[in-house]
């Protein structure tokens, strides 16, 4: 395994490896723009390729998650990038990591709440809204669910506590 911060050099790279995984290169979250590969991450390479990507934003509000993609599905390397993202978390001094998915990503939500992310928010037709500045969002998500809403979760950080 090799995990690197994602560094300038890697920034077409990931833009492509974005685009191929979400469709585009653009990122909405609470009605925000975001373009992933012009922010931090984690990058996971076997073989040279990236097989794990975290891209993540730091504000005054915390960590927020962004993009988290995996090509080895069943490895455990998400789980592994977003424990390395908490931890990144802490040592920027946030008090929380938080991120936004879809109403359909059942999937998702339950792997996330298993690593002990909570459901603080459902930002209602926040996603209808998004469709109108990136169509590549799907009107039709996981097992047919019709996609409208966000879903955001948290997870509160302890901060180091000094010796």
């Amino acid at each position: 395994m090799a995990r690197t911060e994602l560094r300038d050099e890697d920034r077409a790279e990931v833009a492509e490896f974005i685009e191929r995984h979400w469709q585009s290169r653009l990122s909405m979250s609470r009605g925000r723009k975001f373009y992933p590969h012009q922010e931090s991450g984690l990058i996971e390479r076997r073989g040279g390729a990236i097989v794990g990507l975290l891209t993540y934003h730091i504000d005054e509000e915390g960590m927020e998650v962004l993009t988290l993609n995996s090509t080895l599905e069943g490895a455990g390397l998400g789980s592994s990038l977003m424990l390395d993202a908490i931890e990144k978390a802490r040592k920027e001094g946030c008090r929380k990591i938080f991120l936004v998915t879809t109403n359909d990503r059942l999937r998702v939500i339950s792997f996330y709440q298993r690593l002990g992310f909570r459901m603080t928010a459902i930002n209602l037709g926040v996603v209808d809204e998004a469709r109108k500045v990136k169509p590549q969002i799907p009107l039709i998500g996981e097992r047919g669910v019709p996609i409208h809403d966000e879903v955001v979760m948290e997870l509160a950080i302890e901060p180091y506590l000094e010796a």
